[in-house]
């Protein structure tokens, strides 16, 4: 079994369009993971790709090139093989802990069975909202007092 880390996440490319363009439930991990240095957000180029089109075709290309040059900084950026489902093999490749989707496909029990061998888990955001635990997370992971959010998840 491949052991992951709990602070390092990836975003499907829904989520990462949606806490653009909508806000709601996937704007708020965004911010968590954001406003903590500690944890670390992991992408492919293809995942990010991804984004970038619905974005594209949402709002335009010019919020699209905007987003991505701003997500290209925040990400630590992974690569996996062609082909490989990006948010999941993004995971993989990273030893991510956590994958976030509103795909019902990752978030569903075949899924899980699919992933048993890695330590990975997907969960949709509102789930992994449910869940998170930033004091906890941090002592077990980094060792020391949580002192709270050290970054502002806006700029």
């Amino acid at each position: 079994m491949t052991v992951s880390d709990p602070t390092r996440l990836v975003a499907d490319a829904d989520v990462l369009a949606a806490d653009l363009l909508v806000g709601g439930q996937a704007r708020r991990v965004m911010d968590h993971i954001r406003e903590h240095d500690w944890l670390a957000l992991l992408a492919s180029d293809a995942l990010l790709d991804d984004a970038e089109a619905v974005i594209a075709d949402i709002s335009g290309p010019s919020l699209a090139t905007d987003w991505r040059d701003r997500i290209d900084r925040e990400c630590h950026l992974v690569a996996h093989p062609d082909g490989d489902h990006p948010a999941l093999a993004s995971a993989v490749a990273g030893d991510a802990g956590h994958v976030l989707s509103f795909d019902e496909q990752l978030t569903g029990a075949r899924a899980g069975v699919a992933l048993r061998k890695y330590t990975i888990s997907v969960r949709s955001p509102a789930a992994f909202l449910a869940v998170f635990d930033a004091p906890a997370l941090y002592e077990a992971t980094v060792g020391d007092d949580y002192s709270g959010p050290d970054r502002d998840p806006r700029q």
